[in-house]
């Protein structure tokens, strides 16, 4: 099991996330306490729900809610210092999203579950506190729409944290380090470069051309064929 500091850190960066979102969207201190703890506890509510093994973290923990509400409380009240940083808001969503990658992903290697669901624990954690986020804003949630890299960065941060303890055996703090390094790198590098993922894609024009050209091209040989015999 992850250390219990590395669990509240995240909820603090998804309780700070939230309060960024509160003062984008200009909501009242209510507003505020409810985006701290959907940014904060969402993703892993979700996952826990999913699960059905263990207990849940946000009601097992007896700082999670008051860190999440003292956060919501710092940041409604003093939302100047906030303002002196315009990327401030990235960094933190991208932080957040690295560390719950690492819980979900740590906490379904406890239960036992196989790869592909521990990638997936994985992913909703660190992402599901954004689009829970989104939907209460009633917005489409980030994670569907063409982006920078957001969703497969937590899907790379997943793999290379279990890759690590379970085929490699790496420590706990080493696996920690290179999954946070691991989505941080691939969300920079996306937004630097520009790579969105795609939408819309249509690949049937293009298979039936080429469908076209290799019947034709059989075709061609095979009159061939028969002419010369």
């Amino acid at each position: 099991m992850i250390p219990g500091w590395l669990d509240l850190s995240a909820v603090v960066v998804g309780a700070f996330a939230g309060v960024l979102v509160g003062k984008k969207y200009s909501l009242d201190l209510v507003g505020f306490i409810a985006m701290c703890l959907i940014c904060a506890l969402g993703g892993g509510l979700l996952r826990d729900a999913i699960m059905q093994t263990g207990s849940v973290y946000a009601l097992e923990s007896p700082l999670a809610i008051p860190l999440c509400v003292l956060t919501a409380l710092i940041g409604f009240l003093f939302p100047s210092t906030i303002q002196r940083f315009p990327n401030l808001y990235e960094w933190v969503d991208m932080m957040s999203v690295a560390l719950y990658v690492v819980a979900g992903t740590d906490k379904a290697i406890t239960a036992g579950l196989h790869m592909s669901a521990i990638v997936l624990m994985g992913v909703i954690t660190g992402v599901g506190g954004g689009m829970l986020r989104d939907v209460f804003m009633g917005e489409v949630p980030h994670v569907f729409r063409p982006s920078n890299f957001y969703a497969l960065c937590a899907v790379a941060g997943s793999l290379a944290y279990f890759v690590c303890i379970s085929v490699i055996n790496a420590d706990q703090t080493v696996s920690t380090v290179i999954s946070i390094a691991v989505v941080l790198l691939l969300r920079r590098l996306s937004l630097r470069l520009d790579l969105v993922t795609p939408a819309n894609v249509d690949l049937e024009p293009a298979v039936v051309s080429t469908g076209k050209r290799a019947v034709r091209k059989v075709r061609n040989v095979a009159r061939n064929d028969d002419s010369e015999e």
